[in-house]
């Protein structure tokens, strides 16, 4: 019944350009897979990830054109980070500062460097330097380098204004406590190299967030197969907890609810994965729809705004 780590972290967007040229060649993450919102086809579901899209790499948007940008406060994951190994610090700082990204940092954080710095619609990302850097499949044709790469989530900010329902409840589902430092308290999630970590800030000044472009729409945890969702799901019942049935995503199967603070969880199997309707060479270049839509592709290709990027790219 363990949660195994991060599976994937959605985010809301505006322009959807501008967010593929960020993730791409800015962060050097690999367009794994255009789809759709399956709720709202007049927009798109994009996902980054390493080579092949593995759970714990995958940050996905739904980018809505001319979106406003949400509001930051309590109720809400206010930063998603990236592990980094310590020989890639001053590479990154270098290719932030040549893309004219500014970054503040490094700043400790529990004894690990930390760069902070925003994405083209506001939202806070965070590279941790990290000895146990954890792996990842490297995109062998992108523009960052192997070693340099960006590897799994090293995990997300949780901001509340009260944080202590939100944290029992976090205990209740497995989390582990870490560690504290004043208002900030660390958890950990899941084993081994796909651990995650989640620290949660309590500051009762926040205004309430206000989800738009740039906020984190939902974080989803990794289980192995249906039947331990399943078993969640009975848990999460059990806790007088509204959970919606299970989603077929076609890529994973998911289950959705709330945890005391508003933050939208999920939680989503390993498979089928991104490779059930494309091959490794030809991710993400080909708008994929579920088949229930298929018959639908005209209209929705039409309302979509046409994307350009390159699926190979030089390293440097």
């Amino acid at each position: 019944m363990s949660l195994l780590g991060i599976h994937h972290i959605t985010a809301l967007a505006s322009d959807p350009q501008l967010n593929v040229d960020f993730y791409t060649d800015v962060l050097g993450l690999r367009l794994v897979k255009k789809t759709i919102n399956f709720d709202s086809p007049d927009v798109y579901h994009l996902y980054y990830g390493d080579e092949i899209g593995t759970p714990g790499t995958l940050l996905t948007f739904f980018p809505f054109p001319n979106a406003a940008r949400g509001k930051r406060g309590s109720g809400e994951i206010s930063a998603i980070a990236y592990t980094v190994g310590r020989s890639s610090l001053d590479y990154w700082m270098t290719r932030l500062s040549s893309k004219g990204i500014s970054f503040d940092g490094p700043t400790d954080r529990y004894g690990d460097p930390v760069i902070a710095f925003l994405d083209p619609d506001g939202m806070k990302l965070e590279l941790v330097v990290s000895d146990t850097r954890q792996a990842a499949k490297a995109w062998s044709k992108g523009p960052v380098s192997g070693e340099h790469s960006l590897a799994r989530f090293h995990g997300v900010t949780i901001q509340q204004h009260n944080a202590m329902n939100t944290i029992a409840f976090m205990e209740g589902l497995g989390f582990r406590k870490e560690d504290s430092n004043g208002n900030r308290r660390r958890f950990l999630v899941g084993a081994a190299d796909a651990a995650a970590t989640v620290d949660v800030i309590a500051d009762p000044s926040l205004p309430p967030a206000r989800q738009s472009a740039g906020s984190v729409h939902h974080i989803a945890w990794r289980v192995a197969d249906d039947g331990t969702q399943a078993a969640w799901r009975e848990r999460i019942l059990g806790t007088k907890s509204y959970v919606t049935e299970i989603v077929d995503r076609c890529y994973f199967r998911s289950i959705y609810f709330r945890e005391p603070g508003g933050v939208l969880y999920e939680i989503a199997t390993n498979g089928p994965g991104m490779l059930i309707d494309e091959n490794i060479e030809s991710l993400g270049t080909a708008l994929k729809l579920p088949p229930w839509m298929e018959s639908q592709r005209a209209g929705i290709e039409k309302n979509l705004i046409p994307l350009k990027y390159a699926n190979v790219r030089s390293v440097v």
